[in-house]
């Protein structure tokens, strides 16, 4: 009978405290979605390849610097995807690409979303301007503002919304390199090129796929109907057109060698191909192709910029 109380006892003391964390649980879980992980993984390539192009010592010298820039980095970006999703979560309720986002389920609360997104990204600025410098800090903090303050808002006004917010999601590179030098060279202007003109294919394709969910949440990032083909078209190919020389100019300049040279040959080819390919039939499943060529394209360049660098 003791023993039977006994086991009694513990199992009601586990299930109790299975019961109790599972609200920490899912706290986290959004949380962690919140930051939009997926995003922040192309944002750390991104920051640690441009850190270390910039930087002129050794790379085993380089690894407590990249991780303070790099960390300091994701903070703030992850900062600032919390705050879009508290901005945009009324509307995130009305598509389906969107619906399963924390704030609409109620894994989180608006009020702990926003006081997340607000603690990180000081944090993330903070650490950056002590463990990085000032000016990786000052642009950090400039690029949070204007994707807050500038494209979200503008994405339910105009479809001229992706050139501007663009601008803020190149910016990447130059908190690298500042992190690296306290100042912004020449490189940095090249990778800001590629990742500024890569967003407008890789955004496209979203946008065409999802085209009746951003309609439906009011979101005005493809014109109305008899012109949004024309839109999304031009959209992807003129950019994706432009990277092939853009991304030529580290080995034009001598900055790379042969093997980045072939490499982004192929790569910005292949990449425009695609986009013309969607711009000729635009399809969802030729949108979906060039999203994955997009993933695909921006970590293997930067990784070839990385590997074969003079």
């Amino acid at each position: 009978m003791a023993t039977d109380s006994t086991l009694r006892i513990l199992q009601e003391e586990e299930t109790t405290a299975a019961i109790g964390s599972r609200p920490v649980a899912r706290l986290l879980a959004g949380l962690w979605a919140l930051t939009k992980p997926e995003i922040n993984f192309l944002i750390a390539i991104t920051v640690l390849v441009s850190f270390l192009l910039a930087y002129q010592g050794s790379y085993l010298a380089a690894i407590f610097p990249v991780f303070n820039a790099t960390l300091g980095t994701l903070l703030v970006s992850s900062g600032a995807a919390a705050l879009n999703q508290f901005m945009e979560r009324r509307f995130d309720s009305r598509m389906r690409r969107t619906a399963r986002r924390p704030l609409v389920i109620g894994g989180v609360t608006p009020r702990t979303a926003l006081l997340f997104g607000m603690t990180i990204s000081g944090i993330g600025l903070v650490y950056l301007g002590l463990w990085a410098n000032p000016l990786s800090s000052l642009i950090a903090g400039l690029t949070s503002v204007m994707y807050l303050a500038v494209y979200t808002p503008l994405k339910r006004i105009t479809p001229l919304c992706t050139a501007i917010g663009a601008i803020p999601g190149a910016a990447p590179p130059f908190i690298g390199w500042a992190a690296a030098t306290g100042t912004l060279g020449h490189g940095a202007l090249t990778l800001y090129a590629i990742l500024y003109l890569w967003q407008f294919p890789h955004f496209m394709a979203i946008a065409w796929m999802y085209r009746d969910d951003y309609e439906r949440a009011g979101y005005r990032v493809l014109p109305c109907f008899h012109q949004r083909r024309l839109f999304a078209a031009l959209q992807a190919t003129v950019p994706s057109v432009l990277m092939i020389p853009v991304s030529l100019v580290p080995a034009i300049e001598n900055k790379a060698g042969r093997v980045y040279l072939a490499g982004a040959i192929l790569l910005a080819l292949g990449f425009a191909l695609l986009s013309i390919r969607f711009a000729r039939n635009t399809t969802n499943l030729a949108a979906r192709q060039l999203l994955f060529a997009s993933i695909v394209y921006l970590p293997i360049i930067l990784g070839l910029l990385l590997l074969d660098r003079r």
